[in-house]
């Protein structure tokens, strides 16, 4: 019988939610699905994560981590361009190409947006977009503290910078006459040009 407090149980039931998000970035991760998935109770997994929300902010958290480590930004031998380019390209990367980027933006849209919004659909996509802000909101402090970007309203330019990836995210899944990977690449150096040469 499993141990309701074990760390295994807790492991369990997060590598089974990121398995779940994975392969439907715009389901609701509901207790009795996730739980069923990891073969944990369902007390097992509150007794871990006592609300959704704490649930879902430990997924997202834990994908963050392993599909866009920090490493990269704490490498100085590479310009802080380059480093912080290369970060913001692995976000890119959860949303895949062409039919994975429109089945994970049609999923997003019946999650989110056809449907009337919730106090739970909110908190659930507000979840997302602030662990996106979190994460790059770290990696330009990692910068201004190194002296690579000037002082400045960090919150505001990791704001602009997911509103960036947003648009690009979305871009991967409509149909274009470029080439999706020159426009991207051109987009993602404006913005953070822009943003390494902001002092607000």
């Amino acid at each position: 019988m499993e141990q309701k407090t074990g760390a295994g149980s807790r492991d369990k039931v997060l590598q089974a939610a990121m398995a779940m998000f994975g392969e439907n970035p715009g389901a609701r991760l509901s207790v009795r699905a996730v739980a069923a998935r990891a073969g944990v109770s369902t007390g097992s997994l509150r007794y871990h994560f006592p609300t959704q929300r704490a649930l879902q902010d430990a997924v997202l958290t834990g994908i963050y981590d392993v599909i866009t480590p920090d490493d990269r930004i704490h490498d100085r031998s590479a310009p802080a361009r380059d480093r912080l380019i290369d970060c913001l390209r692995q976000v890119l990367a959860l949303a895949g190409v062409g039919e994975q980027a429109r089945a994970g933006w049609g999923e997003i849209f019946k999650t989110y947006i056809e449907p009337e919004p919730t106090d739970e659909n909110r908190a659930a996509y507000l979840a997302i977009e602030r662990e996106a802000q979190r994460r790059v909101e770290h990696w330009l402090t990692v910068l201004s503290n190194e002296g690579a970007l000037a002082e400045g309203d960090n919150s505001r330019r990791a704001r602009f910078l997911v509103t960036v990836l947003n648009g690009l995210s979305i871009a991967r899944a409509l149909p274009s006459e470029e080439s999706i990977l020159a426009t991207e690449t051109e987009t993602l150096h404006a913005a953070v040009d822009y943003v390494l040469d902001s002092r607000s």
